[in-house]
């Protein structure tokens, strides 16, 4: 397979190994209203400092459990002012420190910046990620080629799922040569057949729902006719017989297809009045679906601007909730995310952003889960200045409602216009206009019908004065602090001792960090047979010796893993207990 290859490739690959480690120091917790600075931690988290390092510190307590990611990183379009600044130890991208990243002519070495910058975070998102995790991440012509190719090398190209489209935009852009309208979100599942069976329908639009009608007043409600035949390829001997119609027309299936059921099943729903044979009753046989045993539809890669929101929408959203003042350039629609997250998220899924922005991901989690009664946790990291004026910020206004002026447009009637149902424009005309009425009272204004792109179109405006109901949920700020292990190789003393213990841990077993007290201050655990064992004192040095077996080793294991600053113990009697002696800080190791 093709590999991608850059200017600093060498350098970066094993970046994400040699991060310093940095503790999450807790700021506060906002619930109710307020900040509390002595709370219990939330399972929601925003976290201010650079986002690599950042999330080398949730790997403890989060690797392999994040079950999807959505990114929204720069698109290196020589607009954004973004600068490289990886502490990355190799001369040929030293050079590139604190330099912002110039336009195409201005700058030849862009794309490989960006790419160094790209590659180590990738890796640690891949880390992070669940068995089955899925990742969505928003790019445009730009940089498309070379993420793709990038996460194909990652997450593996096997594991690609679709490249979605976002119409961004509703009106033409008249600044190029050809209108910029659209942006890509790419999709990998690490289990795409699991994400086949398991990703959420999505709810019908209008349009969609309009082919299901009620022409013979069935009390079961509206139902649309679905072809009974399928390709014949994998056909078993029971999907070929005949079937005769009510008014005496004996139908086989066509050539090369086959009944998509049984003679049985069919016999089945024929017996139910699940069959429909055409208004004169000859007509080929097809199943009939009824609307209200309809889910919803299979997402597509077409995401309209209709559905899901655009950039427009997107900037009067933050102006809404955060004001007018507030300088934020691109900021994507809720809508969107939340489309996203329906798809691709469970109740209780956790979900994380490591280029958060504005903060929409959290805002999209909490209206979803207001929506379903969800319990979905959000992490965001955000390394600019901003992370609390405006990312959490907004988090907690849509928390607690805010006040809201404005107006939302919303399509509440869309019918194609083509050359076969042109003759039916005036039917249609009459249909929207019915709607209209039926609408009245659920918009403040309703507009006449429209033919906008080849559609008849109603839209319908809601004007708002008021407080938008708040969310409700909670969060934690975090602040990255400093590094677990100090520049000789030492242990930073600076660091609270179960924040050692947790680091120590993890490096012994890659899992979560749960101390019982019980067994002892200096036991850390027991994992896959193995006691772990940290006797180690701030101001003073401890030797492992018999006394401190008698005393501490209280719970029985296979093997004993005992961290000390020196050991008296004899190899013979080590053997003998089947103890593995790691000398503090030496044998402490960095991941």
């Amino acid at each position: 397979m093709p590999t991608l290859d850059w200017i600093g490739k060498k350098a970066v690959v094993n970046h994400h190994n040699e991060v310093p480690y940095k503790t999450l120091e807790l700021q506060y917790t906002y619930k109710d209203g307020k900040k509390i600075l002595d709370c219990d931690e939330s399972e929601n988290m925003i976290i201010h400092g650079d986002n690599l390092e950042a999330l080398k510190s949730l790997l403890p307590k989060y690797e392999g459990k994040i079950n999807c990611i959505y990114i929204d990183p720069p698109y290196n379009t020589g607009e954004e002012g973004w600068c490289y600044n990886d502490n990355v130890n190799a001369p040929q991208i030293n050079k590139w420190l604190g330099e912002a990243v110039g336009k195409e002519e201005e700058d030849l070495t862009r794309h490989d910046k960006w790419l160094c910058m790209m590659y180590p975070r990738l890796k640690m998102l891949y880390k992070l990620m669940s068995k089955d995790g899925i990742i969505f991440i928003s790019i445009d012509d730009n940089e498309a080629s070379n993420l793709k190719a990038l996460c194909d090398s990652i997450f593996g190209h096997n594991c690609f799922v679709a490249s979605f489209v976002w119409q961004k935009r509703y009106s033409r852009e008249n600044r190029e040569a050809i209108g910029d309208v659209h942006e890509y979100i790419l999709v990998y599942a690490l289990n795409k057949k699991k994400f086949k069976e398991e990703r959420n329908l999505i709810p019908m639009n209008d349009v969609q729902s309009k082919v299901y009608k009620n022409p013979n007043n069935d009390p079961k409600g509206r139902w649309r006719a679905v072809p009974m035949t399928a390709q014949a390829g994998h056909a078993t001997k029971d999907q070929f017989y005949p079937i005769t119609a009510p008014g005496g027309k004996i139908h086989y299936p066509p050539e090369g297809r086959c009944w998509c059921m049984s003679e049985t099943t069919f016999n089945e729903l024929r017996n139910e009045g699940r069959i429909y044979f055409g208004a004169d009753g000859n007509s080929q046989p097809n199943t009939i679906r009824y609307l209200s045993e309809v889910e919803g539809v299979v997402p597509w890669t077409w995401l309209p601007h209709e559905e899901v929101g655009n950039t427009d929408g997107a900037k009067k959203e933050i102006y809404s909730i955060l004001g007018k003042n507030i300088d934020f350039a691109t900021p994507k629609p809720s809508t969107l995310i939340e489309r996203i997250l329906h798809i691709a998220t469970k109740p209780n899924s956790i979900i994380l952003d490591s280029f958060a922005g504005s903060g929409t991901t959290a805002h999209a989690v909490l209206s979803l889960n207001k929506q379903d009664g969800g319990n979905r946790k959000f992490i965001l990291i955000e390394m600019e200045d901003y992370a609390e004026s405006t990312t959490a910020e907004r988090v907690k206004r849509v928390i607690d409602g805010y006040p809201y002026k404005g107006k939302k447009e919303e399509e509440i009637y869309n019918q194609p216009l083509t050359i076969k149902n042109l003759a039916k424009a005036s039917e249609y005309i009459e249909e929207a206009n019915a709607i209209s009425e039926s609408k009245k009272g659920e918009y403040d204004k309703i507009s006449n019908p429209k033919i906008v792109d080849n559609c008849i179109k109603v839209v319908g405006t809601k004007i708002y004065d008021e407080k938008m109901e708040g969310l409700g949920g909670d969060f934690s700020f975090y602040e990255l602090g400093e590094p677990m292990i100090t520049e000789p190789g030492f242990i930073n003393e600076n660091q609270p001792l179960k924040k050692i213990q947790e680091y120590i841990w993890y490096t012994e077993t890659q899992s979560s960090f749960n101390k019982n007290e019980d067994e002892g201050q200096y036991h850390l655990g027991k994992y896959n047979d193995v006691s772990y064992y940290f006797f180690y004192k701030k101001n003073e040095a401890t030797t492992l010796d018999v006394s401190f077996l008698n005393k501490e080793m209280k719970v029985k294991a296979d093997q004993y893993v005992i961290y000390a600053d020196n050991c008296l113990l004899s190899e013979e009697l080590m053997k003998k207990l089947n103890i593995v002696f790691k000398k503090i800080p030496r044998d402490i190791r960095q991941f």
